[in-house]
């Protein structure tokens, strides 16, 4: 008989005999029988869930097994044994995927090269731009960094008339207190050169802007000696102040004071016709055009005034040196003649503006002949700011190396390379073109005083000489049949800047601040007398001038005139031909030397000069379209 299961099946009712018999084998099983049920029942458990295990075995060790599968007791917490497991897990994968790496870096040394520290060259190129703030005239900015300058010749160019706002402002030239414009503008053009060569250098050491803002405090006065605003001029404003040889009235050699404290009459001198002075503005504003050619305001105004400055030099009717019959000029910085700024002018011209019309000048016989250019004698070698035929020529092979533009210009520029080799060449002590002293000092004065100024520039020359070649992948270049390497221009132009910085017989840096031993009297009216709130009379201030002790100022970064034929240096002073710095040898001592700092670098900047220029040859045709049967 069967009764009804409810939860499903049916239901068998056990004899009472059954019921017997199985509690008899319920009362002889042990632990062990129990524990054979349990492996028993173990090896079918893939069917049976936790509370199902849990009925064969007693309470407690259902429990125990539970705790001890599922968690980890860590004394103040209990942790679920997978938690942990895969902590553990996750932090070890951390420490070898971040943490390794980490303590491997710190331990291993340090490879990551160094920046190598600045060479001399560098060092002195720092102090050499210094001396421009410190020449500076009229309303100084705030960041000048020159502490013992201050405003001046607020008044110059009050009798110029013609000339908004008068002529205040640019660079005294040397010890005096005079602004030579021919001087002036070839050292804007010096400096722009360098720029527009080694922008890469400067901005490695952090001189760019401050070069820059140097450059442009000389254009934007230099655009305010003429209406540049205008297309055709009649006249140039030529110098403010100076003095004529034999004055007896108070003027800028006749009185030894600060530029600050100046009281006497400063004279403009008007150029009415001065084919030079106009040549070599024309160059400056325009090299400086290239300079700032991120700037387009300002370079598209410095072309414009350089284009009309240019269209005075070409006048027929100005055609004469600017210093004859000024004897404000002609003691001190006379021209020999304006050929060679005719060159130098329309090489920039051509740079700045891409028209043809400027290189078709530059390269007609009349100017090479006329300037004497290929002359082979040593004044005609020699850079200065009276001859700029050599660095015209250096400007103009720069083209034939890197462009080559051929006929019509292939002959004159063929012509300038030659020369421009035979420049180098006679800068080698083999062929005694030029004398030499006997610590070392190439002589392009001559036997002159201040002798260093054309020494930086053959440096500058030589140097970027050299980087045109190796720029252009040529090992050397030719003397006669003579082979010499890039390496024999660098040579030259290294041992002359050693020489000038202290390796020299008398173990003396002639860039003052620079080295251990340097010029301490230099002859200049600013460094001379102390800030001392005492305004010296015209007269009353040579008393620095005849004084025996150093300068209360040192004019860090000047240049000074040099040693004599013999290496021999009197730092004296009153001896202006040894102790005294120009503008011109400065800017060329600015150019030598960021020529051959190695601090940031080799090698020039190839391209930059040449953006203004539009291509020299037709583009090729596009290509036939495809064949089509």
């Amino acid at each position: 008989m069967y009764a009804a299961n409810h939860w499903g099946g049916s239901l068998e009712i056990a004899s009472e005999h059954d019921h017997d018999d199985q509690n008899r084998r319920n009362r002889t099983t042990d632990d062990t029988d129990r524990a054979s049920l349990y492996n028993i029942q173990s090896q079918h458990s893939g069917a049976l869930d936790e509370t199902q295990q849990s009925w064969l075995l007693n309470p407690d060790d259902a429990s125990r097994k539970k705790n001890k599968n599922k968690y980890v007791d860590l004394g103040c917490i209990q942790v679920k044994r997978k938690a942990l497991k895969w902590t553990v897990i996750a932090i070890f994968i951390a420490f070898v995927v971040i943490g390794l790496p980490i303590i491997i870096t710190k331990s291993l040394p340090d490879h990551k090269p160094k920046p190598p520290p600045p060479d001399q060259y560098t060092e002195a190129l720092h102090k050499a731009l210094l001396f421009f703030n410190a020449q500076k005239s009229g309303r100084l900015p705030k960041n000048n960094g020159i502490k013992w300058r201050g405003n001046s010749g607020l008044q110059d160019g009050s009798d110029a008339t013609d000339v908004k706002g008068g002529l205040v402002g640019g660079y005294y030239d040397a010890g005096d207190n005079t602004k030579f414009h021919f001087p002036m503008s070839f050292a804007m053009t010096m400096l722009s050169w360098s720029v527009i060569e080694y922008p890469h250098k400067y901005k490695a050491i952090k001189e760019y802007d401050h070069a820059r803002e140097l450059i442009k405090w000389g254009t934007d006065y230099l655009l305010r000696t003429f209406n540049s605003s205008a297309t055709i001029i009649d006249h140039i404003y030529g110098q403010v102040g100076g003095s004529q040889n034999g004055s007896t009235t108070n003027d800028d050699h006749t009185c030894w004071q600060r530029p600050e404290d100046m009281d006497y009459k400063r004279p403009s001198q008007r150029i009415q016709a001065g084919a030079d002075l106009a040549g070599e503005m024309a160059a400056a504003l325009a090299a400086a055009s290239i300079v700032f050619k991120d700037d387009a305001d300002y370079s598209k105004k410095l072309v414009k005034g350089a284009t009309t400055v240019w269209t005075f030099a070409r006048d027929s009717g100005k055609r004469s040196p600017y210093s004859r019959g000024n004897l404000f000029i002609t003691p001190y910085y006379n021209s020999t003649g304006y050929y060679d700024e005719y060159m130098w002018g329309s090489a920039w011209m051509y740079y700045a503006t891409g028209n043809s019309s400027y290189l078709w000048l530059a390269t007609q016989r009349g100017l090479p002949r006329h300037a004497r250019a290929f002359t082979n004698t040593p004044s005609q070698r020699v850079l200065s700011w009276d001859n700029k035929a050599p660095a015209a020529m250096l400007l103009l092979t720069r083209m034939r190396v890197f462009l080559n533009p051929g006929y019509p210009y292939e002959d004159l520029l063929r012509g300038y390379h030659n020369a421009t080799s035979l420049t180098m060449c006679s800068y080698l002590p083999q062929y005694q073109f030029f004398n030499w002293t006997q610590g070392g000092l190439i002589q392009l004065g001559q036997g002159r005083p201040q002798n260093l100024q054309y020494v930086v520039n053959a440096v500058f020359m030589a140097s970027l000489y050299a980087d045109y070649l190796e720029t252009a992948n040529l090992p050397g270049w030719y003397c006669d049949t003579d082979f010499f390497p890039t390496k024999t221009l660098r040579d030259f132009a290294t041992s002359q800047m050693d020489y000038i910085l202290g390796d020299n017989p008398m173990k003396m840096s002639y860039v003052v601040g620079h080295g251990k031993k340097f010029p301490t009297h230099v002859h200049h009216r600013g460094a001379s007398i102390p800030t001392n709130n005492i305004k010296y009379s015209c007269k009353g201030g040579f008393q620095w001038l005849s004084s025996g002790k150093r300068n209360p100022h040192n004019i860090t970064g000047a240049m000074v005139g040099g040693p004599d034929r013999f290496d021999k240096y009197k730092d004296v002073r009153s001896n202006y031909s040894y102790t005294e710095p120009t503008l011109a040898g400065n800017a060329g001592l600015v150019a030598a030397l960021v020529s051959l700092t190695a601090t940031a670098g080799d090698g020039v900047d190839k391209n930059s000069i040449f953006s203004a220029i539009p291509p020299l040859f037709p583009p090729s045709p596009p290509p036939p379209a495809p064949w089509k049967p």
